[in-house]
């Protein structure tokens, strides 16, 4: 399938590099962002609740263009999508470095969002495309590189936000994505070999109309979530009008956007997106939100916050390292639930004297669910979707994660305004127990859910 051979005895070694180079490009811009949002918004003289959007705006796009990066990557090959992107990345830098204004910033990160959407699904194609190849299932360490590697960028990324704020502005953390994408270009184009594209029945088309229809539902609800009030009701009546206008549309179209008869006919894929969605929630108020409250009630600096939120990734590393060999998923899942209601429960005791002993917990706790889950959710999907349409299953899982980001800011937006203070704090911990009390069940009750994800040999069987 390449133009040139690779050596067949075992996984290409050599692909790590520019795999985890593509993948990080994300975490890296929503970890450091984090530690940014109040500098910039002093700097432009705007509420919690408008820097907020630089969280949605970023997420809004991925949301979009994972399935449709996935798509053209299972079609085309990885080279193909991954070196245009990571270039976008680059251009994103240099657009957010010199914004004069917030809007101008928001646009800087949509285009992030965009650029960042090839890394993950080039590195799942390109594991399952190394298990065709030798014909031998792909090494579970190498899932776990993945995603212990996108966790170690989110525990530096705080605490490099925090300096280069502190060396140079607010600006700097959207400057440092023009050295890392030129990295992640050059690594992908030494080492991606090129691909011809994949047999496809009827061709392929872009579904134009379906995006369409996902991003105005998506933007619809957002806005009013971010604001809601009696006189906005026609933003979820235009949400609600756009969710059947898009499943109509997906449910009669050759290609769809997102396949939904695909999606129905595989429910343990499907309860698996929707745990992410509630994980993702959870783990991104904590990235987020509690980041602010760190500095607007807490009264802790932008270094100081990101320092507070190490033990946070270096608990999440710590445990995939450790339960990284393991396939297990049911058993990591409810661990991970546990984990979840502890920490949000954890939320509700602090307030703006808080020792600091009480925030180390909260983030060594919170620390638990985001490294079991990163890894449960992942191994699913690279075991349960289709080995033809592995990069576009990767993209959806992605998708559903930026979901839980949007309604994760949506919400801090709601409960914070102004700024996030203790009581909005409160509030929004109260949500998110329920939030974790809904994942508990569905991982306890689903009886299709495996101890372990099923190898590829069981895929055929009922589920």
């Amino acid at each position: 399938m390449t133009t040139r051979e690779r050596p067949r005895a075992g996984f290409d070694r050599k692909l790590l590099a520019p795999l985890i180079s593509g993948a990080v490009l994300n975490p890296v811009n929503s970890t450091i962002i984090a530690v940014a949002l109040v500098p910039i918004g002093v700097a432009f003289g705007q509420p919690a609740s408008a820097t907020a959007w630089l969280i949605s705006a970023l997420y809004l796009a991925t949301a979009v263009g994972q399935p449709v990066a996935g798509r053209l990557i299972d079609r085309y090959g990885p080279r193909r999508l991954f070196l245009p992107a990571t270039a976008l990345v680059g251009v994103a830098g240099v657009l957010g470095t010199f914004a004069p204004n917030l809007g101008v910033l928001i646009a800087a990160r949509v285009v992030l969002g965009f650029g960042t959407c090839a890394g993950y699904p080039a590195a799942m194609r390109l594991i399952r495309d190394e298990s065709e190849r030798t014909g031998h299932d792909s090494p579970a360490s190498v899932l776990t590189v993945l995603a212990v590697s996108t966790q170690t960028i989110s525990v530096i990324g705080p605490a490099l936000g925090g300096l280069l704020i502190g060396v140079g502005g607010w600006r700097a953390t959207f400057a440092i994505n023009i050295p890392i994408a030129l990295v992640a270009f050059v690594l992908g184009a030494r080492r991606f070999l090129k691909a011809p594209k994949r047999a496809s029945k009827g061709g392929f088309d872009l579904d134009f109309p379906g995006m369409a229809l996902f991003a105005g539902m998506l933007v619809a609800l957002l806005l009013f979530l971010m604001h809601p009030a009696a006189g906005q009701w026609y933003l979820p009546v235009l949400a609600t009008a756009g969710a059947i206008g898009f499943a109509v549309r997906e449910l009669t179209c050759a290609h769809p956007f997102i396949d939904l008869r695909l999606l129905g006919r595989n429910g343990p894929l499907l309860r698996t997106y929707g745990r992410a969605l509630l994980a993702y929630v959870v783990a991104y108020s904590f990235l987020y939100g509690y980041t602010q409250w760190l500095e607007h009630a807490r009264g802790l600096s932008a270094a100081q916050a990101g320092l507070a939120t190490l033990p946070l990734f270096a608990t999440a590393i710590v445990v995939s390292l450790v339960s990284g060999r393991r396939e297990a998923v049911r058993g990591k899942l409810v661990v991970a639930a546990v984990g979840q209601l502890a920490g949000c429960a954890l939320l509700l005791t602090l307030d703006a004297s808080a020792a600091v002993w009480l925030l180390v917990v909260i983030a060594l706790v919170a620390g638990v669910p985001q490294g079991l889950n990163s890894l449960a959710l992942q191994n699913s999907v690279y075991r349960q979707a289709n080995p033809t349409d592995i990069a576009a299953s990767a993209g959806l899982l992605r998708t559903f994660g930026y979901l839980g980001a949007i309604v994760s800011s949506a919400l801090q937006g709601a409960f914070f305004g102004p700024a996030a203070e203790t009581a909005g704090l409160h509030g929004f911990a109260l949500l998110l127990v329920g939030i974790g009390v809904l994942f508990l069940l569905l991982t306890v009750f689903d009886r299709a859910l495996p101890r372990r994800t099923p190898r590829p040999e069981d895929e055929d069987a009922p589920a």
